[in-house]
Parts: C-alpha cells; structure tokens; sequence
C-alpha cells in the first residue's frame, strides 16, 4: 500500500482479458488446409478475409484475425457512423503486443484443428505491411508449427540479428515486395531474401509492380506457392 508521505507508485500492472475477433471460411467437409491471413495497419478482418479468399487456392480454409488496437481511422460526416481500424502494436511495450500476437495465433490454429477445420501440418501464415514482421518473428519463434509463412509489402523484425529467441525453421517462407512501395522501397527490401536463408531452407522473394499494396500477380504467385506446399 502507498503510505501518507510516500511517493505515488506508477507503471504498475494488472491482468484483464482480452477479446479478439476472427473470421473463418471453411470449404467444406473435413480438415482443410489452412491459410492465417492478417491485415495491416489499420484495416480489419473483413477487408483481409476478401483479399485472403483470392490468395488462397481452392479447398483451403481460410481465416482472419483482427488486430487487438482499434482507433479512429475517420472523423464524423454529417452524422455518419465512426470509421475504426486497427493494429497490431504500438511504440508502448511492443513486448507485450508481440506476445499477444504469439499467443493469439497459437490459441486460433489449435483451435480450428480441433474443431475439425484445419489441417495441423499445414498451417500457412500470411501478413500484410505491419503484421508481416510480426509474422516471421511468430515463425522463427515457433518453429514446429508452420508449414509456410508469407509477408507481402512488410518487413523484416527489428531484432532478427539480436534476440535469442528465432531459430532455424521448417517453414518456407515467400515476401513479396512493391517496385513501388513507399514505406517499403526496393532498397530497403534488397537483403531481405538472404536474411531469412539464414534460418529457413525455402525462401522465395519477388518485387512486383505495385506500390504498398496486393496487386493481381501478387494473388496468382500466393496461390501457386501455396498449392505448390500443401
């Protein structure tokens, strides 16, 4: 307890739950294989559940997480409804969003096999822009669960050469990157492929003529790598 004359104690802590919300498409009868689709900064799982449907080839079972930090993406018009978005981390113990993203992939794939959905051993995660770093470190941490990780237009984590806790993987991995990519140019995304050669034996990248954005030849090279792998 603080008492009278003390100082006034901060950054302390408590535990709530946290509710996050997902989409799922399932084919049909009987496990599928399964394609984990997140969106980017400031989108959400319905907009990723579209472009994840037309990434993903047929008989695959599809779903979409929603990022746990909502915000206001537009103001009000004319007594419109409030548009939000939302994210993945932030500057503020990023520590902490990483491992409820670990944790959140983790509880949704056992989940869906459980249920019958998915198939365990073939697993893909995909990630758009923000949560494409978030992806590999989920990878690279996780090493048994993945069969193939995709980032499309994101980046690579800030630690990869520092924090003990990536590995060798049997995940292969595809990033697809923009020629034209504002927040990804091709200069920052040169050494990229040779990176992640260093702790997956499968890697593929491809630059296309996009901007930050999904484009049609990026769904179609998706598609082909993941029909190839599953």
């Amino acid at each position: 307890m603080i008492q009278e004359g003390e100082a006034l104690a901060i950054d302390l802590s408590l535990k709530a739950e946290v509710r996050l919300y997902y989409d799922v498409y399932a084919p049909g009868a009987g496990p599928s294989p399964l394609l984990v689709a997140l969106h980017g900064y400031g989108s959400n799982k319905g907009w990723m559940m579209r472009e994840a449907r037309q990434h993903a080839p047929e008989g695959f079972a599809v779903v979409t997480l929603q990022g746990p930090h909502q915000h206001i993406k537009e103001p009000r018009e004319k007594g419109g409804p409030l548009r939000y978005g939302f994210g993945w981390l932030t500057n503020f113990r990023p520590e902490e969003s990483v491992a409820l993203h670990h944790r959140a992939v983790l509880d949704l794939v056992a989940a869906l096999v459980a249920r019958g959905v998915a198939q365990g051993e073939k697993v893909f995660l995909m990630g758009f822009s923000q949560s494409c770093a978030l992806n590999y470190r989920f990878a690279f941490t996780h090493r048994e669960v993945l069969r193939g990780v995709i980032g499309i237009c994101g980046g690579m984590p800030g630690d990869w050469d520092t924090s003990p806790a990536y590995g060798e993987t049997r995940a292969s991995v595809l990033h697809l990157s923009g020629a034209r990519d504002e927040f990804y140019p091709p200069g920052r995304v040169a050494g990229y492929a040779a990176r992640l050669r260093e702790r997956s034996p499968d890697v593929e990248a491809r630059a296309h003529d996009a901007a930050h954005e999904f484009v049609p030849a990026m769904r179609a090279d998706v598609r082909a790598w993941l029909a190839a792998r599953a």
